[in-house]
């Protein structure tokens, strides 16, 4: 029983961390773009230049 004097304080401070790091996210803009980055993924590279000979 005495180990939830030290759990659940620390659990409360891991969740309020948590929880300050994703509000931090938002307001710098980390989800502005989501559909950006996927088609980044999937879209072709420029084909590569023959070499020269």
């Amino acid at each position: 029983m005495e180990i939830l004097v030290i759990l659940v304080p620390l659990t409360l401070a891991l969740g309020g961390a948590g929880l300050i790091a994703f509000l931090w996210s938002l307001r710098s803009g980390q989800y502005d773009d989501l559909d950006g980055a996927a088609w980044r993924a999937v879209a072709e590279d420029q084909p590569p230049e023959e070499a020269q000979g």
